[in-house]
């Protein structure tokens, strides 16, 4: 990451971050989720520019203004590819259109977000300083595991896309406490559309001060 200090308070930032996100059903607390029985891994690349505001005067070198917390808002562009393994080997999800998508109209891989958190910076010297932060995204996409809205026509899909998409598309179990006939039928939901997906990052980094020089002392 790269900052731009306005003053004491403002600054610009520009960043790069990179993330390994993953999900499996059958670790979640809902039984229609573990029936269900989807999961996903993606990889995640992320560059963000944010505005942000310190909470006390903060200047390199001062013995009184050597920390504060801060909030930072600002845009992120980010590419993820969601993956699922079947008997061992792991399928690109896209490409399958595992919700009926037709060929030439599934989601993008790259998207856009919202970029937002919290943090405190803490000067070790007048050059060098630790920062610890807590940064979110709200995304403008819901596909980033694959799964948004309703199950597709299972002939329909292994006539488009083959036999590893039908499989993929509904991976459902039968459990006791669930109605599972209202699972992998073509409408019924698969996920849910009305919000999109999101994600945190915590972060921890050193950072160096390219500030003005000082004038030598006489």
């Amino acid at each position: 990451m790269a900052r731009f200090n306005f003053n004491d308070r403002l600054a610009v930032r520009l960043a790069g971050n990179y993330g390994r996100l993953a999900a499996d059903d059958a670790n979640a607390s809902n039984a229609f989720e573990r029936a269900r029985n989807l999961s996903f891994r993606s990889d995640v690349f992320d560059l963000s520019t944010a505005i942000e505001f310190n909470f006390l005067p903060y200047n390199h070198g001062s013995e009184d203004e050597f920390f504060t917390p801060y909030v930072f808002a600002g845009f992120s562009v980010f590419s993820f590819n969601p993956e699922a393994e079947l008997d061992g080997e792991w399928y690109d999800l896209r490409p399958l259109g595992t919700e009926g998508q037709f060929p030439g109209e599934e989601y993008y891989t790259v998207q856009a977000g919202l970029n937002y958190g919290i943090g405190i910076k803490v000067d070790l010297s007048y050059y060098w300083s630790l920062n610890f932060e807590l940064s979110a995204r709200h995304l403008f996409t819901d596909y980033l595991d694959d799964v948004s809205t309703v199950y597709p026509d299972q002939g329909d899909l292994r006539q488009q896309r083959g036999d590893i998409a039908v499989e993929l598309s509904d991976r459902s179990i039968v459990l006791p406490e669930v109605d599972n006939s209202q699972i992998g039928l073509p409408g019924t939901q698969r996920g849910n559309s009305s919000n999109n997906d999101s994600f945190v990052f915590l972060k921890a980094g050193i950072f160096y001060y390219f500030g003005q020089l000082r004038c030598p002392q006489p």
